[in-house]
Protein backbone atom coordinates (compact mmCIF):
# COMPACT_ATOMS: atom_id res chain seq x y z
CA UNK A 1 0.00 0.00 0.00
CA UNK A 2 1.28 3.28 -0.73
CA UNK A 3 1.30 4.72 3.01
CA UNK A 4 3.09 1.78 3.97
CA UNK A 5 5.48 2.32 1.60
CA UNK A 6 6.01 5.76 2.43
CA UNK A 7 6.10 4.88 6.36
CA UNK A 8 9.43 2.26 5.46
CA UNK A 9 11.38 5.16 3.52
CA UNK A 10 10.45 7.31 6.33
CA UNK A 11 11.92 4.82 8.52
CA UNK A 12 14.82 4.01 6.43
CA UNK A 13 16.19 7.53 6.36
CA UNK A 14 15.60 8.46 10.23
CA UNK A 15 12.24 10.83 10.15
CA UNK A 16 10.26 11.53 13.09
CA UNK A 17 6.90 10.82 12.91
CA UNK A 18 4.59 12.44 10.75
CA UNK A 19 1.98 14.83 11.12
CA UNK A 20 0.14 13.71 8.49
CA UNK A 21 1.12 11.70 5.12
CA UNK A 22 -1.11 12.37 1.91
CA UNK A 23 -1.33 10.39 -1.18
CA UNK A 24 -0.61 12.74 -4.08
CA UNK A 25 -2.72 12.03 -7.52
CA UNK A 26 -1.96 12.97 -10.61
CA UNK A 27 0.52 10.83 -11.59
CA UNK A 28 0.85 7.89 -13.48
CA UNK A 29 4.17 6.26 -12.72
CA UNK A 30 5.26 6.15 -9.50
CA UNK A 31 3.34 6.77 -5.67
CA UNK A 32 3.88 9.66 -4.06
CA UNK A 33 2.91 11.24 -1.29
CA UNK A 34 3.34 14.77 0.64
CA UNK A 35 4.24 14.46 4.17
CA UNK A 36 4.09 16.86 7.10
CA UNK A 37 6.19 16.91 10.15
CA UNK A 38 5.71 19.17 13.32
CA UNK A 39 8.42 20.79 12.77
CA UNK A 40 7.25 22.35 10.31
CA UNK A 41 9.22 20.27 7.44
CA UNK A 42 7.10 19.21 4.21
CA UNK A 43 8.38 16.56 2.13
CA UNK A 44 7.34 14.75 -0.93
CA UNK A 45 8.07 11.31 -1.38
CA UNK A 46 8.38 9.00 -4.40
CA UNK A 47 8.81 5.31 -4.98
CA UNK A 48 8.48 3.95 -8.33
CA UNK A 49 6.67 0.87 -8.86
CA UNK A 50 8.59 -2.10 -7.51
CA UNK A 51 7.77 -4.51 -10.87
CA UNK A 52 7.42 -1.88 -13.74
CA UNK A 53 6.40 -2.97 -16.93
CA UNK A 54 7.18 0.44 -18.81
CA UNK A 55 8.87 1.63 -22.15
CA UNK A 56 12.52 0.96 -22.60
CA UNK A 57 13.38 4.56 -21.29
CA UNK A 58 11.50 4.27 -18.30
CA UNK A 59 14.64 1.96 -16.14
CA UNK A 60 15.72 3.38 -13.27
CA UNK A 61 13.46 7.02 -13.84
CA UNK A 62 14.46 8.43 -10.26
CA UNK A 63 18.38 8.38 -11.40
CA UNK A 64 17.02 11.12 -13.82
CA UNK A 65 15.15 13.09 -11.28
CA UNK A 66 18.29 12.72 -9.00
CA UNK A 67 20.33 14.43 -11.51
CA UNK A 68 17.89 16.72 -12.89
CA UNK A 69 17.30 18.87 -9.62
CA UNK A 70 21.12 18.51 -8.49
CA UNK A 71 21.93 20.14 -12.42
CA UNK A 72 18.84 22.25 -12.24
CA UNK A 73 20.03 23.58 -8.60
CA UNK A 74 21.68 26.74 -9.62
CA UNK A 75 19.79 27.49 -12.29
CA UNK A 76 16.91 27.98 -10.08
CA UNK A 77 15.26 28.15 -6.90
CA UNK A 78 11.80 27.20 -8.59
CA UNK A 79 12.66 23.53 -7.53
CA UNK A 80 12.76 20.77 -5.04
CA UNK A 81 15.53 20.18 -2.99
CA UNK A 82 16.76 16.48 -2.26
CA UNK A 83 16.95 15.56 1.33
CA UNK A 84 17.42 12.02 0.43
CA UNK A 85 17.49 9.28 -1.84
CA UNK A 86 18.23 5.40 -2.62
CA UNK A 87 18.30 4.60 -5.91
CA UNK A 88 19.52 0.65 -5.50
CA UNK A 89 15.74 -1.12 -6.29
CA UNK A 90 17.13 -3.83 -3.92
CA UNK A 91 17.80 -2.07 -0.62
CA UNK A 92 15.87 -2.84 2.32
CA UNK A 93 12.98 0.16 1.61
CA UNK A 94 13.72 -0.01 -2.31
CA UNK A 95 14.46 2.90 -4.57
CA UNK A 96 13.06 6.46 -3.48
CA UNK A 97 13.99 9.93 -3.38
CA UNK A 98 12.86 12.23 -0.89
CA UNK A 99 12.64 16.24 -1.62
CA UNK A 100 11.11 19.24 -0.13
CA UNK A 101 8.05 20.46 -1.66
CA UNK A 102 7.44 23.35 -3.51
CA UNK A 103 4.30 25.66 -2.65
CA UNK A 104 1.36 25.92 -4.82
CA UNK A 105 -0.94 24.03 -6.90
CA UNK A 106 -0.60 22.31 -10.57
CA UNK A 107 -1.45 24.86 -13.25
CA UNK A 108 -3.56 22.41 -15.08
CA UNK A 109 -5.84 22.98 -11.81
CA UNK A 110 -6.33 26.34 -11.92
CA UNK A 111 -8.17 26.70 -15.11
CA UNK A 112 -10.35 29.74 -15.36
CA UNK A 113 -9.11 31.12 -11.78
CA UNK A 114 -6.05 33.05 -14.05
CA UNK A 115 -6.54 36.45 -15.46
CA UNK A 116 -5.34 36.86 -19.29
CA UNK A 117 -2.90 39.13 -17.35
CA UNK A 118 -1.52 36.74 -14.88
CA UNK A 119 -1.76 33.80 -17.32
CA UNK A 120 0.88 36.21 -19.54
CA UNK A 121 2.95 37.05 -16.74
CA UNK A 122 3.74 32.90 -15.72
CA UNK A 123 4.12 32.44 -19.53
CA UNK A 124 7.12 34.64 -19.22
CA UNK A 125 8.45 33.88 -16.09
CA UNK A 126 8.41 30.11 -17.25
CA UNK A 127 10.25 30.81 -20.22
CA UNK A 128 12.87 33.15 -18.07
CA UNK A 129 12.96 29.61 -15.90
CA UNK A 130 12.96 26.66 -18.54
CA UNK A 131 16.01 29.21 -20.66
CA UNK A 132 17.83 29.21 -17.33
CA UNK A 133 17.68 25.24 -17.01
CA UNK A 134 19.38 25.05 -20.69
CA UNK A 135 22.34 27.25 -20.04
CA UNK A 136 23.18 24.29 -17.62
CA UNK A 137 25.73 22.19 -19.26
CA UNK A 138 25.79 18.22 -19.10
CA UNK A 139 29.10 16.05 -17.51
CA UNK A 140 30.29 15.40 -21.61
CA UNK A 141 27.47 13.17 -23.55
CA UNK A 142 24.09 13.38 -24.86
CA UNK A 143 21.00 11.03 -23.23
CA UNK A 144 19.38 9.50 -20.31
CA UNK A 145 21.44 9.68 -17.10
CA UNK A 146 19.97 6.24 -15.89
CA UNK A 147 21.16 5.30 -19.37
CA UNK A 148 18.82 2.63 -20.02
CA UNK A 149 19.58 2.68 -23.99
CA UNK A 150 23.45 2.38 -22.99
CA UNK A 151 25.59 4.88 -22.14
CA UNK A 152 25.61 8.64 -22.88
CA UNK A 153 26.36 9.00 -26.61
CA UNK A 154 28.92 11.65 -28.32
CA UNK A 155 26.51 13.58 -30.11
CA UNK A 156 22.76 13.99 -30.19
CA UNK A 157 21.91 12.77 -33.14
CA UNK A 158 23.74 9.28 -32.21
CA UNK A 159 21.51 9.80 -28.73
CA UNK A 160 17.82 10.76 -30.28
CA UNK A 161 18.69 7.89 -33.05
CA UNK A 162 18.60 5.27 -30.25
CA UNK A 163 15.87 6.93 -28.28
CA UNK A 164 13.66 7.16 -31.08
CA UNK A 165 14.66 3.64 -32.03
CA UNK A 166 13.62 2.56 -28.40
CA UNK A 167 10.07 4.09 -28.40
CA UNK A 168 9.46 2.21 -31.32
CA UNK A 169 10.60 -1.14 -30.54
CA UNK A 170 8.77 -0.67 -27.59
CA UNK A 171 5.53 -0.07 -29.87
CA UNK A 172 6.15 -3.32 -32.03
CA UNK A 173 7.00 -5.25 -28.86
CA UNK A 174 3.42 -4.21 -27.27
CA UNK A 175 1.50 -4.26 -31.02
CA UNK A 176 0.49 -0.28 -30.58
CA UNK A 177 -2.08 1.14 -32.73
CA UNK A 178 0.32 4.14 -34.65
CA UNK A 179 -1.10 6.36 -37.89
CA UNK A 180 2.16 4.55 -39.69
CA UNK A 181 4.14 1.71 -39.58
CA UNK A 182 7.34 1.38 -37.59
CA UNK A 183 9.40 1.11 -40.25
CA UNK A 184 7.95 3.45 -42.27
CA UNK A 185 8.19 6.23 -39.47
CA UNK A 186 11.87 4.77 -38.53
CA UNK A 187 12.76 5.70 -42.46
CA UNK A 188 11.22 9.52 -41.82
CA UNK A 189 13.06 9.94 -38.51
CA UNK A 190 16.40 8.73 -40.07
CA UNK A 191 15.91 10.69 -43.39
CA UNK A 192 15.64 14.32 -41.10
CA UNK A 193 17.90 13.53 -38.60
CA UNK A 194 20.95 15.77 -39.94
CA UNK A 195 19.84 18.36 -38.74
CA UNK A 196 20.76 17.31 -35.21
CA UNK A 197 24.15 17.64 -35.63
CA UNK A 198 23.30 21.53 -34.90
CA UNK A 199 23.28 20.64 -31.41
CA UNK A 200 27.11 20.82 -30.06
CA UNK A 201 26.61 21.05 -26.32
CA UNK A 202 24.37 18.49 -24.11
CA UNK A 203 21.85 21.14 -22.57
CA UNK A 204 19.78 20.47 -19.67
CA UNK A 205 16.62 19.05 -20.64
CA UNK A 206 13.24 18.57 -18.36
CA UNK A 207 10.97 16.95 -21.31
CA UNK A 208 7.94 16.99 -19.29
CA UNK A 209 7.13 20.42 -18.92
CA UNK A 210 3.39 20.33 -19.01
CA UNK A 211 1.48 22.96 -17.08
CA UNK A 212 0.52 19.73 -14.53
CA UNK A 213 4.37 19.59 -13.91
CA UNK A 214 4.14 23.64 -13.26
CA UNK A 215 3.34 24.75 -9.33
CA UNK A 216 1.24 27.87 -8.73
CA UNK A 217 1.43 30.16 -5.71
CA UNK A 218 0.37 33.09 -4.66
CA UNK A 219 -2.73 35.21 -4.36
CA UNK A 220 -5.09 36.58 -7.21
CA UNK A 221 -2.75 38.94 -8.89
CA UNK A 222 0.02 37.89 -7.45
CA UNK A 223 0.49 34.34 -8.80
CA UNK A 224 4.22 33.34 -9.45
CA UNK A 225 5.67 30.27 -10.38
CA UNK A 226 6.21 28.13 -7.13
CA UNK A 227 7.97 24.78 -8.69
CA UNK A 228 8.84 22.42 -11.69
CA UNK A 229 8.40 18.86 -10.70
CA UNK A 230 8.90 15.59 -11.74
CA UNK A 231 12.26 15.53 -13.31
CA UNK A 232 12.24 12.23 -14.18
CA UNK A 233 12.43 12.33 -17.77
CA UNK A 234 14.55 14.46 -18.08
CA UNK A 235 17.93 14.23 -20.62
CA UNK A 236 20.95 16.03 -21.97
CA UNK A 237 19.90 16.94 -25.14
CA UNK A 238 18.74 19.42 -27.62
CA UNK A 239 17.16 22.60 -25.83
CA UNK A 240 14.27 23.10 -28.32
CA UNK A 241 12.88 19.86 -27.10
CA UNK A 242 11.61 21.74 -24.48
CA UNK A 243 9.33 23.75 -26.36
CA UNK A 244 7.42 20.44 -27.41
CA UNK A 245 5.96 19.91 -23.68
CA UNK A 246 5.70 23.59 -22.75
CA UNK A 247 3.58 24.18 -25.53
CA UNK A 248 1.82 20.87 -25.75
CA UNK A 249 -0.39 20.47 -29.03
CA UNK A 250 0.21 24.01 -29.58
CA UNK A 251 2.71 26.25 -31.41
CA UNK A 252 6.02 27.40 -29.74
CA UNK A 253 6.28 29.93 -32.56
CA UNK A 254 3.03 31.99 -31.05
CA UNK A 255 4.02 31.73 -27.42
CA UNK A 256 4.92 35.09 -27.82
CA UNK A 257 5.29 35.66 -23.62
CA UNK A 258 7.45 32.57 -22.98
CA UNK A 259 9.64 33.28 -25.72
CA UNK A 260 9.78 37.13 -24.55
CA UNK A 261 11.20 35.20 -20.88
CA UNK A 262 13.20 32.56 -22.58
CA UNK A 263 15.14 35.32 -24.65
CA UNK A 264 15.49 38.01 -21.75
CA UNK A 265 17.22 34.70 -19.76
CA UNK A 266 19.31 33.45 -22.19
CA UNK A 267 20.24 36.71 -23.78
CA UNK A 268 19.18 35.75 -27.18
CA UNK A 269 15.84 35.37 -28.88
CA UNK A 270 15.14 32.24 -30.31
CA UNK A 271 15.46 31.83 -33.90
CA UNK A 272 13.37 29.10 -35.34
CA UNK A 273 14.81 29.04 -38.74
CA UNK A 274 14.14 25.92 -41.14
CA UNK A 275 16.69 23.31 -39.28
CA UNK A 276 14.98 24.44 -35.52
CA UNK A 277 11.71 23.59 -36.70
CA UNK A 278 12.50 20.05 -38.31
CA UNK A 279 14.41 19.30 -34.45
CA UNK A 280 11.24 20.27 -32.85
CA UNK A 281 9.29 18.26 -35.56
CA UNK A 282 11.65 15.25 -34.68
CA UNK A 283 11.22 16.34 -30.66
CA UNK A 284 7.54 15.95 -31.48
CA UNK A 285 7.25 12.95 -33.39
CA UNK A 286 9.48 11.06 -29.81
CA UNK A 287 7.17 12.82 -27.59
CA UNK A 288 3.83 11.50 -29.44
CA UNK A 289 5.47 8.35 -30.49
CA UNK A 290 6.08 8.05 -26.18
CA UNK A 291 2.49 8.94 -25.57
CA UNK A 292 0.76 6.55 -27.66
CA UNK A 293 2.79 3.64 -26.67
CA UNK A 294 2.70 4.46 -23.42
CA UNK A 295 -0.92 3.47 -23.10
CA UNK A 296 -0.10 -0.08 -23.45
CA UNK A 297 2.15 -1.55 -21.00
CA UNK A 298 0.29 0.92 -18.43
CA UNK A 299 -3.30 -0.70 -19.43
CA UNK A 300 -5.05 2.44 -20.14
CA UNK A 301 -8.64 1.74 -20.72
CA UNK A 302 -10.66 1.94 -24.41
CA UNK A 303 -11.68 5.57 -23.38
CA UNK A 304 -8.50 6.79 -21.91
CA UNK A 305 -6.92 4.55 -25.05
CA UNK A 306 -9.21 6.31 -27.35
CA UNK A 307 -8.81 10.06 -26.00
CA UNK A 308 -5.00 9.73 -26.73
CA UNK A 309 -5.44 8.47 -30.19
CA UNK A 310 -7.93 11.40 -31.00
CA UNK A 311 -5.76 13.61 -29.67
CA UNK A 312 -1.83 12.53 -30.20
CA UNK A 313 -2.40 10.67 -33.82
CA UNK A 314 -2.92 13.79 -36.17
CA UNK A 315 -0.64 15.32 -34.39
CA UNK A 316 2.02 12.76 -34.81
CA UNK A 317 1.25 12.50 -38.42
CA UNK A 318 1.53 16.59 -38.82
CA UNK A 319 5.05 15.93 -37.74
CA UNK A 320 5.90 13.42 -39.59
CA UNK A 321 5.02 15.30 -42.65
CA UNK A 322 6.29 18.65 -41.34
CA UNK A 323 9.39 16.89 -41.38
CA UNK A 324 9.47 16.70 -45.49
CA UNK A 325 9.29 13.48 -46.17
CA UNK A 326 6.13 11.89 -44.89
CA UNK A 327 5.56 8.24 -45.22
CA UNK A 328 5.02 6.91 -48.78
CA UNK A 329 1.12 6.62 -48.81
CA UNK A 330 -0.90 8.81 -46.76
CA UNK A 331 -3.21 7.89 -44.39
CA UNK A 332 -5.61 9.80 -42.08
CA UNK A 333 -4.96 9.80 -38.71
CA UNK A 334 -7.91 7.80 -36.88
CA UNK A 335 -8.58 5.33 -39.66
CA UNK A 336 -5.27 2.39 -39.35
CA UNK A 337 -6.98 0.67 -36.71
CA UNK A 338 -3.83 -2.07 -36.93
CA UNK A 339 -0.78 -2.82 -34.88
CA UNK A 340 2.40 -1.41 -35.73
CA UNK A 341 4.29 -3.19 -38.55
CA UNK A 342 7.28 -2.88 -40.68
CA UNK A 343 4.35 -3.56 -43.39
Amino acid sequence: MPVDATTAVLEAVGAPEPMSVEPLAGGTYNTVARVTFGDGRDWVVKIPPAHATGLSYEHRLLVNEVTFYGAAAGATASIPRVVHSELDPGAPAGAYVVMTACPGRPWSALGGDLTADETRALRVELGGVVGRLHGVTGPGGYGYPAEPLGPLAPTWREAFTAMAEAVLADAERYGVRLPYSVGRIREVLAGASDVLDEVTRPALVHFDLWQGNVLVTGEPGARRIGGIVDGERMFWGDPVADLVSTSLFGDPETDLDFLAGYAAATGAPLDFTPAVRRRIDLCRSYLYLIMLTETVPRSAGPDAVETTWNEVAPRLVTAIEGLGQPPGRRQRAGLRTGAASDA
